[in-house]
């Protein structure tokens, strides 16, 4: 789309907490667009126990980015938050009017609102000084390239570790939960695709939900995991682990009017990102 100079740095080279090493970068690399997909992120388990660094860290990484970016005179610039900005309990599926309507699911209510702060951080912008600053909310995203540790890792990559673990050992597959929450996923390489396309199509106000459309129980999602992997073990459920929110359907009227639909089904995403785990492990 005629932007070949892709500016990146990994966690090693840039420490985005840190807002004077933030201000150097974008004084010297001056970029014209900016895509802040960076946070600090996991699943139930690690939201729960560390639930400071989550708000601390996500606050510092956004408002680092986000007045950097201002500050060295970038116009156009992407906000990636997440699904878990609506309340646990709105009606399905979810529209972006939502956001506000009601309380946040307690166990990841600190990165919620950190994520919520960036949004209206990005309005703000916009409006005190004339940017074109956009949040997209993704749901849950999965692909190449995940974090499978499984202590800090979402659903769908910690039962790609499991199956894949269970099926050279013959042993069960453990879930946390009952397995009834619904949940909707979108392969990274979509999302990556929807982002360009709001850069290029979309001038707010507001934000835009990023999905599909559809959604899969955790005990559908966890089967089709086995079924991908040629597994024959059998999915175990634990009850007393917690759910999360019941149901996360994002309602995606808004990004299709602009003309965008996400182009890789849910199976056939599972069974090439689990492909490359299995190469790879």
């Amino acid at each position: 789309h005629g932007y070949p100079n892709l500016v990146t740095r990994t966690h090693a080279e840039l420490d985005l907490v840190d807002g004077a090493a933030v201000a150097r970068f974008f004084a010297e690399q001056q970029p014209q667009v900016v895509f802040i997909a960076a946070a600090k992120v996991g699943g139930i388990l690690a939201n729960n126990t560390y639930p400071a660094n989550f708000i601390r860290e996500n606050l510092a990484i956004q408002t680092n980015l986000i007045h950097e970016a201002y500050r060295a005179g970038v116009k156009k610039l992407v906000f990636l938050g997440s699904s878990c900005i609506y309340p646990r309990d709105c009606p399905q599926p979810i529209r972006e009017d939502y956001l506000l309507t009601g309380p946040l699911e307690p166990t990841n209510r600190p990165y919620a609102i950190a994520k919520i702060a960036g949004i209206e951080m990005c309005w703000s912008y916009n409006r005190q000084y004339g940017t074109q600053y956009l949040c997209a909310m993704p749901t849950n995203l999965y692909g190449p390239g995940d974090n499978y540790d499984l202590a800090t890792s979402h659903v769908v990559p910690a039962l790609i570790r499991k199956v894949h673990a269970a099926k050279a050992g013959g042993a069960d597959v453990a879930v946390w939960g009952s397995g009834t929450p619904r949940r909707e996923f979108l392969h990274v390489d979509d999302c990556a695709d929807a982002c360009v396309h709001l850069l290029r199509t979309w001038s707010g106000p507001g934000h835009v939900n990023v999905g599909v459309g559809e959604d899969v129980t955790i005990a559908e999602l966890a089967a089709m995991i086995v079924e991908v992997a040629g597994s024959e073990s059998r999915v175990v459920f634990d009850p007393a682990k917690p759910d999360g929110a019941p149901r996360k359907l994002l309602d995606v009227a808004k990004l299709a009017a602009l003309g965008w639909r996400a182009s890789i089904p849910l199976r056939e995403g599972l069974a090439r990102t689990y492909a490359e785990y299995a190469a790879q492990n």
